[in-house]
C-alpha cells in the first residue's frame, strides 16, 4: 500500500537528528513485521490520558502490535477517559499554577496530569462501583486473576457502554480486549484502582489473594514469549517511556536464558525507545542500547533505535507510518 501524506511529509522533512532516528525506528519496525515478527510495546508516563488510544488503538485492530506491558495507570485512565472524557478539565497553563490552585483543584475532585484533569467522580469512582463487584465475586468464589483480566471482564460485561464518551475506536483498551491481547502490568498497586484495592484489603472487604501480582505477571510473560519467539523474525520491543513499564518486561529474556539455561531462547530481535531522559548517573531509563547488551537482554546485531524526545508527538508519527498514513 502507498505511503500517505503524513508518511511522505515524514520521509521528506525528517532527515537528521531525532528526526531522522523517528524515521529509522518507523523503517525498522515495519521491517520486523514483514518479516513475520511480532512487537511488545510497553507504555509509561501517562500516555493514556494523553489519548495516545487515537492511534494505538488501530495499531493493534491491525495487528501491528501483539502485546502489551503497561502501568496500572496507563491501564485504567484508558478506560477512564472511555468513560468520562467530557468531564475532563484541561489547563494549558499548567506551569503558571500556584499552590493553591492546585490545592482547589483538588477540592473540586480534579486529579492533574500536567494539562489534564481527570475528574474523580465521574472517572475513578464511576468505575470503582463495577469493578469492586467483580473483584467481590471473585473474592467469595475464591478464584483469583491478574488486573488486566479483571478489566477485560468489566468491558466485555457491557456495563460501562451506557457511560462511553468518546468514540470506541479511540480507546486502545477496547480494541485490546476485543483481540483478547496479551498485557502485562508490574507494579499494578501503583495506580489508582490499585491503592482503591489495598484499602478493601485493609479493611477485610477482599482477600490479597483476589489480585495475582508482579510474579504472576512474570510467568504469564514467560510463556507468551516461550510460546511466540520463534515465530517470523522474533520478538521486537517498542518502549514508550522508562521505568517498570519497559524495566520489568524486557527481563524476561535473561532471565529464560541465564535462570533457567534455556539457550535456545531467542534475544528480542529489535529495540526502541522513546524517552526523553538522557543517560546519567543514577537514570536506569536513560540507559542506551548497548548496555542491555551487557545483561543478555539484546543481541550484537539486533536492530536498536533511541529516540530522545516527547512520545506524545513522536509515537503517533511511528503509527501513522505504519498505518500508511
Amino acid at each position: 500500500m502507498a505511503k500517505g501524506a503524513i508518511s511522505q511529509f515524514i520521509e521528506k522533512n525528517y532527515r537528521h537528528f531525532n528526526a531522522a532516528a523517528l524515521v529509522d525506528a518507523a523503517k525498522g519496525y515495519e521491517t520486523h513485521l514483514q518479516k513475520g515478527g511480532l512487537m511488545f510495546m510497553t507504555l509509561a508516563g501517562a500516555m493514556s490520558t494523553a489519548e495516545l488510544g487515537i492511534s494505538l488503538a488501530e495499531m493493534i485492530r491491525q495487528g501491528k502490535v501483539h502485546a502489551i506491558c503497561c502501568t496500572g495507570a496507563n491501564l485504567e485512565e484508558d478506560v477512564f477517559n472511555l468513560v468520562a472524557h467530557d468531564y475532563y478539565k484541561r489547563i494549558p497553563k499548567y506551569r503558571d499554577l500556584v499552590p493553591q490552585e492546585e490545592w482547589d483543584l483538588m477540592e473540586n475532585g480534579f486529579n492533574r496530569v500536567t494539562d489534564t484533569c481527570i475528574p474523580e467522580g465521574e472517572a475513578i469512582r464511576r468505575i470503582e462501583k463495577h469493578i469492586f463487584e467483580l473483584w467481590k465475586d471473585a473474592n467469595d468464589k475464591g478464584e483469583s486473576y491478574l488486573p488486566h483480566e479483571y478489566f477485560y471482564k468489566l468491558l466485555k460485561s457491557g456495563i460501562l457502554e451506557q457511560y462511553y464518551q468518546i468514540p470506541t475506536e479511540h480507546s486502545w483498551m477496547l480494541a485490546a480486549c476485543e483481540k483478547n491481547l496479551p498485557i502485562i502490568v508490574p507494579g499494578w498497586e501503583d495506580s489508582t484502582l490499585g491503592n482503591i484495592f489495598a484499602s478493601y484489603c485493609f479493611t477485610g472487604e477482599l482477600k490479597t489473594s483476589t489480585m495475582k501480582s508482579g510474579i504472576e505477571y512474570m510467568l504469564y510473560l514467560s510463556k507468551w514469549y516461550l510460546d511466540n519467539h520463534k515465530i517470523g523474525n522474533g520478538i521486537g520491543f517498542f518502549q514508550i517511556g522508562g521505568g517498570i513499564a519497559g524495566d520489568f518486561p524486557i527481563c524476561v529474556v535473561p532471565m529464560l536464558k541465564q535462570d533457567l539455561e534455556k539457550d535456545e531462547v531467542s534475544f528480542w530481535s529489535y529495540f526502541c525507545q522513546i524517552s526523553d531522559s538522557t543517560t546519567s548517573y543514577g537514570s536506569y531509563s536513560g540507559a542506551v542500547p548497548n548496555e542491555k547488551i551487557s545483561w543478555g537482554k539484546l543481541n550484537i546485531d539486533s536492530p536498536s533505535f533511541v529516540i530522545e524526545s516527547d512520545a506524545t508527538i513522536v509515537a503517533p508519527l511511528i503509527f501513522a507510518y505504519l498505518l500508511d498514513q
